[in-house]
């Protein structure tokens, strides 16, 4: 401790020398549970909250959804925040964003204020996310990636435990109001922030990270199985969960019970999914994660088109989450693949070609939603399908000059040109 003081950055390249406590992967850990910790509060919530106090029907939640996804949109002026700070001090401040913002949702139960409270959350998720992406393949090897990244997703998945837990056991039994939890949520959340701020030292990755824009052709097929993926998941984080409120009448522990299943599904396969992954590979994994979401978006829509029940809907949520976990295999194809001085910006682009879709979606969507719920589900199984074509074009061992099955050509990164467009 004493050769690194905190105020003094620390290679990563020698943070092992570190107490255990301080290391990079640590802070990575810390993050991971800090950020559940309010989002999960907000999202557990969110339906019965406005539903039960702000009166919302499908087209404002669509709404509030789209206004949740613009920052995401935007997340490309991190690489412009970088010219002025750390990623490091930008992913503290982002999680302080976050955390304040939800620890005052519930003070705000009206259309208008819910769209500013969720704004400024957006905010602070979308940007930390952003940044947290890009520190996660700088400070991990490629050989340890799958797996920590794993363990990352079970530790976050913990944190939500501990959240919907207390919502099970706490509100049909303390009758604690939504103000209360949403503040203890929040205000978790900036107590662990203060904490990493204060203990942990600024670390220095090992290659510089460009700060402009990079678009890079080679790239285009990680662009485009993020763009799938927003789309995708837009509607099941949107639509899923409100269909169980609205449809089955859902109350407040019982959804959370349904989240806790799911991240108690989560803590046990996560670190399982990432060995997989390093075992199997990126192309493999996808293609399973593609393969069962669109078994799984054809069983909501029959949920509407053939009467099936409420047992059928709950299992297919718990399953549909499982899948998405194994997104963390995109992360670590694009670490195979990538020049290391590309990791920031392309996290920032890659951000903003994911929220694209899901900017527009939620809002269009919300009004189909209203003439035709099972449609909705049917348009997620053909984005699903999509996304698996493309999982098809991954080759099973990626890396510069091989990143899809198409490539032959061998890429020299100490020579490609930074910028908008690679020549």
């Amino acid at each position: 401790m004493a050769l690194f003081p905190t105020f003094a950055p620390v290679p990563v390249t020698d943070a092992h020398l570190l107490p255990r406590w301080r290391r990079p992967e640590t802070l990575l850990v810390l993050m991971s549970i800090a950020v559940p910790l309010a989002f999960s509060t907000w999202l557990a919530l969110l339906n019965n909250f406005v539903i039960e106090r702000a009166a919302f029907d499908g087209v404002k939640i669509g709404w509030l959804q789209t206004v949740r996804e613009i920052p995401g949109f935007l997340a490309v002026g991190v690489i412009y925040l970088l010219l002025f700070m750390r990623e490091q001090t930008l992913a503290m401040a982002t999680l302080l964003m976050l955390g304040a913002a939800v620890a005052v949702t519930g003070w705000f139960p009206s259309f208008q204020g819910l769209l500013l409270t969720t704004l400024v959350s957006s905010i602070g998720f979308h940007y930390f996310e952003t940044v947290n992406q890009s520190l996660q393949l700088q400070w991990v090897s490629k050989a340890r990636a799958p797996q920590l990244m794993g363990w990352l997703v079970a530790a976050g998945s913990g944190a939500s435990l501990v959240v919907y837990g207390a919502l099970v056991l706490a509100w049909p039994r303390l009758g604690l109001d939504y103000d209360s939890f949403y503040l203890m949520g929040g205000g978790a959340t900036v107590l662990i922030t203060l904490y990493c701020m204060i203990v942990f030292p600024k670390f220095e990755s090992p290659d510089v990270q460009r700060k402009e824009i990079v678009l890079r052709r080679r790239y285009w097929l990680y662009y485009a199985l993020q763009f799938m993926s927003g789309a995708r998941r837009q509607i099941f984080v949107v639509f899923a969960a409100f269909m169980m409120v609205e449809r089955f009448g859902f109350h407040v522990h019982e959804v959370t019970a349904l989240f806790l299943i799911n991240y108690v599904a989560n803590m046990i396969f996560a670190p399982l999914m990432g060995k997989a992954v390093s075992l199997f590979g990126e192309r493999r994994a996808l293609v399973f994660e593609y393969a069962g979401l669109t078994l799984v978006f054809l069983a909501y829509g029959g949920i509407y088109y053939f009467g099936w029940g409420v047992v059928l809907a709950a299992v297919l949520y718990v399953v549909d989450h499982l899948f998405f976990a194994l997104a963390f295999a995109m992360k670590t194809y694009f670490q195979k693949i990538a020049d290391p001085s590309d990791i920031a910006p392309t996290s920032a682009v890659a951000f903003t070609i994911n929220h694209i879709a899901a900017v527009f979606l939620p809002a269009g969507l919300g009004y189909l939603w209203v003439t035709s719920p099972g449609a909705v589900f049917g348009l997620a199984a053909a984005m699903a399908v999509g996304s698996l074509i493309l999982s098809l074009m991954i080759p099973r061992h990626p890396e510069p000059g091989r990143e899809t099955v198409f490539s032959r050509k061998p890429v020299s990164l100490t020579s490609q040109r930074p910028g908008i467009t690679e020549g």
